[in-house]
Formats: structure tokens, C-alpha cells, sequence
């Protein structure tokens, strides 16, 4: 195999997408992944292209992401299902409609294109809401994506660029020049980028992320039930907690006509059966939302797990302690949002170019992302 520049080390989005990115800049890349691309967390997530709001580096990243993915959009396959369907935060509530406000006036004041919709606004967007919602901000930019499917033209893409893909082994160790398989093969390397989600504190002594185990459920198809990605403004609350599991309404349409309902977060539980209490909290959820859905038929539920951070910002940079080991990890719930900048970020960390945003707070350093 002779010596690569960099070899990435998981094969889901966020890898794919880094592998691409350090590909195209000329460096002699290797992508390892032990099973099938695309199929961890990035197989668990809904695709939802969002920007976020939580703090300014969060929306900083995820604003980047988004008009990434705008840039690439024409280029996607369609197994990608490229969807720029916009979203709608949903108010149920008057309280809510005061983050609806909140949420305008941020994104406004940051030129991203938002609109509040009333009462009656709402109900004639979405129909099959239930009557009686306050109102929502609808974020016209977001849209929903296919992420295996774009995993795979992400690895295609990178092997285009000369790339070599190793399927099928797990990286067991990283030494200072060469990573340790599971059949013992060492892969030598200048350097290495450890994406493989909730897997890298296992290559990576110290580093303090959490899987958080979430389920999805897709229906058959219904073209025309649901217009937008649509997620209650519950959801940020049900985002935040780090100890309890939860759940919150999500949904999005496909173009196949399906919809995909999720969403549910778990601590402590690393088996990955589908458990039906907690898809059944997920969908009672959804019908308290859209009575309508209790009629449809789903017809598959599956689960991931998403690695988190204590400061819900992803881990990006050269890891404390190590000269040739960087991180691209801890993107829990906008793994495949921020996927796209995740991979420049990275890119410009190892090139010493000057990155487009501020590097400094996604940066492995931080004491709570290392240390618990």
C-alpha cells in the first residue's frame, strides 16, 4: 500500500466527507471502515440540512454547512434525494411563538432567509397539522438529503481524487506512524483523522463523547401529507438534556412520497434493538401533532447511535497530546448538516490554511471534550 499523507479512519458522512475534502487538496488519502459505507449513525439520521441556533459557533458551523451543500446540490446523484423543502419550527403555543420572534429576529440579523407564519399561515401550509398551532418560523434554506446514499457518492468522490478505500477492517490502534487493524496489517500514515463517531474514544485515550442512542420510523408512501421538514420547538429542549431520555415531533417528507418520523434520544443504553416503548413515546408524540398519521402504515424502525458532547459542538482539530492524530467527531444530531464544513474545517486544521470560520471552539482542547 506504500505510505498515505492521511488516512480517515470511519467511512460514514462526516469520514467520506474528509476523505473527499483531503483528497481534493492532493493528499494521498486512505478510508477505513469496518463495515459498509454510510452505515452507522449516518444510516440513522434523518438528513435534515438545518441551520442551528444554539450558540453563535454552532450556527457559524451549521450556516457554513448548509450553503455548502446549496454549492454541491446540483452535483448530487439522485439516490441523494436532495429535497430543499425548507423547514417550519413549530409553535404550539403562544410561549413558543416568543421563540418564533427570538428565533427571527437572530437569523434575520445574520441574512438567513426566515419568515413567521400565523396561525392561519401554518394550517394552510401544512394541513394535516393539528388546527389550532400558534404559529411557526419557517427557515426557507434547510433542506433533507438521503445521507447514505450521499455517503457513498462522498467515498465515490474521494476515490476518484485517488483515494484508496479499505472495506471490511476495523483500526484496532494509532501509533505515531502507522494504525493497527484487526487482522494486525498496519496502515502507514503521516497522519490520521479519527471519524468514526461514537467509536473514537476507543482510539483515543481520554476524549469524553457519549453515544446517544435515537430511533427513526419511515411509512409507506403518501406524497403530499407533509410539505416541510417539520419539528416542534419542544425538540430544543428534548436536544439539551444529557441525562434523561426523550422524545419530541420530526418529521420530513421524501421524494418518494414516504415520510420519516423521528426523533428519540437515550442515554445508557448501548444495545441497538428497536425499543418499542420509546418508539411508541416518539409516535404518540407525532399524532398529538398530525392526528393524521395514526391512519398511515409504517413500515420499518431502526436505531443509531450518535456521539455527543457535553457543549453540543463537535470535536474538529489536532487531538491534545498527539502531532500527526486529528478528531471530526461529537456532531450528535448534525453530523450530516455539518458534515460538508466539518471536512474544510479539518482540511484547512492539517493544511495550516486559514480556515473560512473560527476554528478555536470546536477545537479537541476544550477540557470537557476530553476530559469527563
Amino acid at each position: 500500500m506504500g505510505t498515505f499523507d492521511v488516512a480517515v479512519v470511519g467511512a460514514g458522512i462526516v469520514g467520506t466527507a474528509c476523505a473527499r475534502e483531503l483528497s481534493a487538496a492532493g493528499l494521498r488519502t486512505a478510508l477505513i471502515e469496518p463495515g459498509v459505507i454510510g452505515g452507522g449513525a449516518t444510516a440513522a439520521g434523518m438528513g435534515h440540512i438545518a441551520v442551528m441556533d444554539d450558540s453563535e459557533a454552532q450556527f457559524a458551523l451549521t450556516r457554513y454547512s448548509q450553503l455548502l451543500w446549496k454549492e454541491l446540490a446540483d452535483r448530487l446523484p439522485a439516490d441523494g434525494e436532495y429535497l430543499p423543502c425548507g423547514a417550519l419550527w413549530i409553535a404550539a403555543d403562544e410561549t413558543e411563538m416568543l421563540e418564533v420572534y427570538r428565533k427571527q429576529r437572530y437569523y434575520s440579523q445574520r441574512e438567513v432567509p426566515v419568515e413567521i407564519l400565523d396561525s392561519q399561515s401554518l394550517a394552510e401550509a401544512e394541513p394535516n397539522l393539528r388546527l389550532g398551532m400558534a404559529g411557526a418560523l419557517l427557515a426557507r434554506e434547510d433542506a433533507v438529503v438521503y445521507p447514505p446514499a450521499v455517503a457513498r457518492f462522498l467515498a465515490s468522490e474521494a476515490q476518484h481524487l485517488g483515494a484508496e478505500l479499505i472495506l471490511g477492517r476495523r483500526v484496532a490502534t494509532i501509533g505515531d506512524d502507522a494504525a493497527t487493524l484487526d487482522d494486525g496489517i498496519r496502515i502507514r500514515s503521516r497522519s490520521f483523522v479519527v471519524a468514526n463517531g461514537a467509536g473514537a474514544p476507543s482510539l483515543v485515550t481520554g476524549l469524553n463523547i457519549q453515544p446517544r442512542k435515537g430511533h427513526l420510523v419511515i411509512t409507506d408512501r403518501y406524497p403530499g401529507f407533509v410539505q416541510h421538514q417539520m419539528i416542534e420547538l419542544g425538540y430544543l429542549r428534548s436536544a439539551h438534556a444529557m441525562d434523561s431520555d426523550s422524545v419530541a415531533f420530526n418529521i420530513q417528507p421524501r421524494p418518494s412520497g414516504q415520510l420519516l418520523i423521528g426523533s428519540s434520544r437515550q442515554y445508557g443504553s448501548d444495545h441497538p434493538a428497536v425499543d418499542n416503548a420509546v418508539v411508541s413515546r416518539m409516535l404518540q408524540r407525532a399524532f398529538e401533532y398530525m392526528p393524521g398519521l395514526r391512519k398511515l402504515s409504517a413500515i420499518r424502525a431502526w436505531t443509531g447511535f450518535r456521539a455527543a458532547t457535553k457543549d453540543k459542538l463537535p470535536v474538529i482539530g489536532l487531538c491534545p497530546g498527539r502531532e500527526n492524530v486529528y478528531l471530526a467527531t461529537g456532531h450528535e444530531g448534525l453530523g450530516i448538516t455539518t458534515s460538508l464544513g466539518t471536512a474544510k474545517l479539518l482540511a484547512d486544521l492539517l493544511l495550516n490554511r486559514t480556515p473560512a470560520i473560527e476554528a478555536a471552539p470546536y477545537m479537541p482542547d476544550r477540557s470537557y471534550a476530553l476530559h469527563g
